[in-house]
């Protein structure tokens, strides 16, 4: 069942007035014992015992008290060596020591201090929350007493920074002395305003001169692995001494002298070396640097584009290096690709800076590097290439088109890449259908269908308009033994060609005329243009060492037929029978005399053929191969041919311009000439001058296309 149970409560009987004097006396002596690092003459847990019996017998004000006094009069005393200590600088660093050496003291004794009054500590001090724990009693009493003398703080203070200092200078110092006071100064709470400020000051100062003294002594790749070094030293002094709360205003300061004051001076003196150097290391860090310096990525990507225009200009307004042009351009578009990935982290502004600069320099020379690009095209796709494999043409393919993209004037690229892909498809010159239907597809791609709509049909007309000897020659009385055969070209679809009258064996004027009556019997209201220039045979020949086979050009086979009805010919006879314009012949008769397979014998010897050289069939003629093919040397694109390819181009820009013009009015009706001009530049896929759209709209309105407002001479009215 339920009950009460009452408990009686007394006052413990008051100490002795002796007792607690005792008592204290016992204590004291402990704790000056321990501050005299001299052995204690009473038991531990006899000591902590008498604590908590003053501490229960309500003295633990006056306990707490008497315990500050003694600890403050052993402090106080400490002062005096500090501030007797000699001056000399030399003596810097046994200060430094002997103050470190107080401090572990002094924290072994507070240790061993609050060990004792652990139940004094807990109890009195835990209730009254104005009053100190004896641990901060103790810290208290140091910093008011020792730290916060000036002389004494100052030097200290002092006595670091030499030491910080020396290390910087390449000296080694006691970086535990330096944890150990620096860590002191934290402790007592006047890092911050004793050291921090002064330290931060002291590194500005060093850095500002060493950064002004290096940037001239030094080149800019010492200069960035001397920074990056000296970003490394700080950091590590935060790790090993430094207060945490040190690490973002030292870094700054030093990012700040030795980068920050200086970006301008090191881009202008070494970046341009490192890029022409190819000094990917020292890029890296470069960029790593940079990243770390407000504004410094920004100023660096503005340097970077510079340099990419400047130096890509140069490539491009040099007429002196339009042969390598092309190549040139590839190389450095792979460079500069290398230095954004590996160097500067794959950052995309500065991918698209360089993409600007790109289009920026590659166009401040209209025409001519779309010009050079198609050439280059028409190179690496020609029969006989033998450069690369088919995944390293396709490489080229694709980087190429990297450059291409760049380009305004696409459509002169287009007319030069027309002209030497008919010329490659009619001469068999073409590496493979592969190949050109490839590049044929990456165009469309980036340009559209309508780009290459007019490039298929000549593939398509090169393989499937060929008519053979067997489809006219089966009915004729007199058989030919002459195989032949013929590709019809659409002349919309291809270069025209300038016609050239040679002097055609009787046998091939019969074979000629026998398919033009097949093909006009067939196609009614068509008219067919021989073109010999782009001819080729297959001769049978003998020599001493047998039948050999000769894959040679028309006019390779007309001067090697002359050699049938006789033994020696000079260059003026042989122009006089076969009817060749004279800088062809004479390429004609180099490469079959003086090439790699040389048929015909040349006299005088030598490299060119001269007016008055004579020549003679080389019956001793010997090669491996049954079937030789002797490549006709390619006559040089002429600056006719240029001009020509050239201004079809403006022709046909003309023509867009017109019809640009002509299809804004009749959607507008009505216009004012800049509107006019705004819109047409939005349409217009070609670089084109505000002079030359004035033209195009002044001759539209001679031709009653459009009219100008008589009020208004800036507006104009589209004319049904």
């Amino acid at each position: 069942p339920p009950y009460a149970a009452v408990f009686f409560v007394t006052d413990r009987p008051k100490l002795a007035e002796n007792y607690t004097e005792d008592t204290w006396l016992k204590l004291r002596d402990a704790v000056g014992a321990i501050q005299n690092s001299t052995s204690i003459k009473y038991n531990l847990e006899e000591l902590y015992q008498a604590v908590e019996n003053l501490c229960s017998y309500k003295v633990s004000p006056t306990l707490y008290k008497q315990l500050r006094q003694v600890c403050e009069d052993h402090v106080q005393a400490q002062i005096h060596q500090f501030r007797e200590y000699p001056l000399c600088s030399l003596d810097n660093l046994s200060f430094l020591k002997r103050m470190n050496r107080c401090w572990q003291d002094h924290c072994r004794q507070t240790i061993m201090i609050r060990s004792i009054f652990l139940f004094l500590d807990r109890t009195y001090v835990l209730q009254n929350s104005l009053l100190p724990s004896i641990w901060d009693t103790g810290l208290e009493l140091f910093r008011s007493h020792i730290v916060s003398d000036s002389a004494v703080q100052k030097r200290t203070v002092d006595g670091i920074l030499e030491q910080i200092e020396l290390e910087r200078n390449g000296e080694t110092v006691d970086r535990s002395l330096l944890r150990s006071l620096l860590g002191m100064l934290s402790d007592l709470q006047v890092y911050k305003d004793s050291f921090e400020e002064r330290f931060l000051i002291e590194t500005n100062r060093l850095y500002a001169a060493e950064g002004q003294r290096l940037m001239q002594e030094r080149d800019v790749p010492e200069y960035l692995h001397h920074v990056a070094r000296r970003l490394d030293e700080e950091n590590d002094r935060i790790v090993s001494y430094l207060d945490q709360s040190t690490q973002k205003p030292l870094i700054s300061c030093v990012e700040k002298q030795l980068l920050g004051e200086h970006m301008t001076a090191i881009l202008q003196k070494g970046l341009s070396t490192l890029l022409d150097e190819n000094r990917v290391t020292e890029l890296a860090v470069l960029y790593q640097l940079f990243s770390k310096v407000k504004g410094g990525l920004s100023t660096l990507l503005q340097f970077w584009r510079d340099y990419i225009k400047s130096f890509g200009g140069e490539i491009v307004c040099t007429p002196e290096k339009d042969k390598d042009m092309v190549q040139e351009l590839l190389d450095f578009k792979d460079k500069m690709d290398n230095v954004a990935q590996s160097c500067f982290a794959r950052n995309e502004g500065f991918i698209n800076a360089m993409k600007e600069a790109f289009e920026a320099f590659i166009n401040k020379r209209p025409n001519k590097p779309a010009e050079f690009i198609a050439k280059y095209v028409d190179s690496k796709l020609r029969a006989g290439n033998k450069e690369a494999t088919e995944e390293e043409l396709e490489r080229i393919l694709d980087k190429i088109m990297i450059i291409f993209r760049f380009i305004h004037g696409k459509d002169v690229f287009e007319a030069f890449y027309k002209k030497d892909l008919a010329k490659r498809l009619l001469v068999g010159k073409s590496a493979s259908v592969d190949a050109e239907k490839s590049m044929l597809s990456k165009l469309k791609h980036e340009c559209g269908a309508a780009f290459t709509s007019k490039h298929h049909d000549p593939i398509q007309t090169g393989t499937c308009n060929i008519y053979k000897h067997i489809n006219y020659m089966q009915n004729q009385s007199e058989p030919s033994n002459i195989e032949l055969t013929v590709n019809i070209l659409t002349m919309g679809y291809w270069p025209s060609y300038t016609p050239m009258e040679v002097h055609l064996p009787p046998e091939m004027v019969k074979l000629q005329e026998v398919f033009k009556l097949f093909y006009l019997g067939k196609h009614s209201g068509r008219k067919l243009q021989w073109q010999p220039t782009l001819g080729h045979a297959v001769l049978k020949a003998e020599f001493k060492e047998g039948k050999k086979e000769l894959q040679v050009s028309l006019f390779q086979t007309l001067v090697l037929l002359m050699f049938n009805e006789g033994e020696e010919f000079s260059i003026e006879e042989i122009r006089t029978a076969t009817g060749i314009e004279e800088g062809e012949l004479r390429r004609t008769l180099q490469s079959l005399a003086c090439g790699k397979a040389r048929v015909l014998n040349k006299n005088p010897r030598g490299k060119d053929v001269e007016d008055g050289d004579r020549f003679n069939f080389n019956n001793d003629f010997k090669h491996k191969l049954f079937r030789i093919k002797i490549n006709q040397i390619q006559m040089k694109e002429t600056v006719e041919e240029q001009v020509s390819t050239t201004e079809r181009v403006f022709q046909d820009r003309q023509y867009q311009i017109d019809a640009a013009v002509v299809r804004i009015m009749k959607m507008r009706k009505t216009l004012s000439h800049n509107l006019l001009v705004s819109e047409l530049y939005n349409q217009l896929k070609f670089p084109v001058k505000p002079g030359d759209l004035k033209k195009r709209i002044e001759s539209l309105i001679d031709r009653d296309y459009m009219e100008r407002d008589k009020e208004t001479p800036n507006q104009y009215h589209y004319v049904a």
